[in-house]
């Protein structure tokens, strides 16, 4: 039976009864804070690193290796933590990255030399894996289609808003605490406790949820119907169930789960490019003490905390006017790539510090926009697949989270400057724009 429904969307039947509890938004809510804390955590050492490379006196290029190590064990943990979400529930999984990376993060602040401060970088990164297909999988399991761009770029936007306040944060953690060292401590003990915090409030499903109501949970899971029916229709008409567990082999011949992939690709190319070296490009080219260097870093990742969820929400504001999907992504995410790509080549030629900080944060306003693919693996996989999916879209971003860190240590090694790494996020970018046009967003693919 096809309920009618109110304005909003909600079945009128259960409208009737009660009004739909709204805890879907206060979940994201706490996902939020949980990648804000995950970005102050990663990009700690790059804040600290003027410290670091004078107490372990590093070059250039031992330096990118020390920010890559994070990212290294990251990527290759994405695969296997999208699966062991998609065995156990993100409920679990969350809880115990969380727990681990700020235990990683406070051994980090006891590493007596660069070997075991790169092993406790790369404990880091092992921890943290499974988060994002985490909040990927949860956004396909509590949020109806119609509220995904949001549900996607409030999680998403954490890594901005950490990005920018880790800035500060952990810039007055070091003049408080009198070092790096103790920063990091404190910074570590304060994220484990925070993990008990995600495992009273986050469920793997909006019924098991002991703040759900009936209302809120039948508007979801009629929503998700709808989707689901949708898809077994289009999947009939080409001949395939479309339903079930797929694994790799099965994506690997559609051009949407290459386009999903490589745009991450580039993306990360730009993002894990400015929030590793940025610090130090602020320092380094542009005459920046440290407490310039955490505001700075603040006003560069704000302006893309802003810009994310701004994104989000008009993202799914056109999407209820009724725009198709691949109208509204491939515009919004097309011109976003374009002035990514405008705005880093004008960095490259400008001389002015503050000029250097406002065109970054305008290239940062619109690059989250593109956190919007973490709605993709949901859309292209389904919920089965959406933590699978998601953490394949993540390795192949953090491919280059890796790759990134010690390309711009040898590019500045080799020419002393700046100039030619930013080129290089210029590239990055580029990948990014084509990816985000290529991919088709408006239908499930048939595996």
């Amino acid at each position: 039976m096809t309920l009618s429904r109110t304005e909003s969307g909600e079945p009128l039947a259960h409208a009737l009864d009660e009004k739909p509890t709204r805890v879907r938004w206060k979940l994201f809510a706490l996902l939020l804070a949980l990648v804000t804390l995950n970005y102050i955590d990663r990009g700690s050492i790059s804040v600290a690193m003027p410290m670091i490379r004078e107490e372990f006196g590093l070059s250039a290029e031992a330096t990118g290796l020390l920010l890559s190590a994070f990212f290294f064990a990251y990527a290759l943990m994405q695969i296997p933590g999208g699966l062991l979400i998609d065995k156990f529930g993100p409920r679990k999984m969350a809880t115990a990255a969380t727990v681990g990376w700020g235990a990683a993060t406070a051994a980090s602040g006891l590493a007596g030399s660069f070997v075991s401060l790169f092993v406790a970088r790369a404990a880091i990164g092992v921890a943290e894996a499974p988060i994002m297909p985490a909040g990927g999988k949860l956004n396909a399991a509590w949020m109806p289609p119609r509220e995904r761009g949001r549900g996607a770029t409030i999680l998403d936007a954490g890594a901005p808003l950490g990005a920018g306040i880790g800035g500060v944060a952990i810039a007055w953690l070091i003049a408080v605490t009198g070092g790096w060292r103790a920063a990091f401590i404190v910074a570590g003990i304060a994220t484990a406790l925070f993990g008990l915090l995600a495992w009273w409030y986050i469920r793997d499903s909006p019924r098991r949820h002991p703040k759900v109501n009936a209302a809120e949970a039948a508007y979801i899971e009629d929503a998700l119907a709808e989707e689901d029916a949708a898809a077994a229709r289009a999947a009939a008409g080409q001949g395939v169930s479309g339903s079930g567990k797929a694994r790799l082999l099965q994506y690997l011949r559609f051009r949407s789960f290459w386009a999903m992939c490589l745009g991450w690709f580039g993306f990360n190319g730009v993002f894990y490019g400015l929030l590793t070296w940025g610090p130090l490009y602020l320092s380094e080219a542009k005459g920046f003490d440290l407490a310039a260097v955490g505001w700075g870093t603040f006003v560069i990742f704000g302006a893309g905390f802003v810009g994310e969820l701004l994104g989000g929400a008009l993202s799914d504001r056109w999407r209820a006017s009724g725009a198709s999907a691949n109208l509204v992504m491939r515009t919004m995410l097309g011109a976003a790539g374009v002035i990514v790509v405008l705005g880093l080549i004008g960095v490259i030629f400008i001389d002015g510090s503050i000029a250097a900080v406002v065109l970054l944060s305008v290239v940062l306003f619109f690059l989250r926009w593109v956190g919007l693919f973490w709605a993709v693996p949901a859309q292209l996989g389904g919920r089965a697949n959406a933590g699978f999916l998601g953490g394949t879209m993540n390795l192949f971003g953090n491919i280059n989270g890796f790759v990134t860190p010690m390309a711009v240590g040898f590019i500045v090694g080799a020419t002393g400057g700046y100039a030619w790494a930013l080129a290089y996020f210029v590239g990055a970018g580029a990948i990014m724009l084509v990816s985000v046009l290529c991919l088709d967003y408006s239908r499930r693919l048939p595996v």
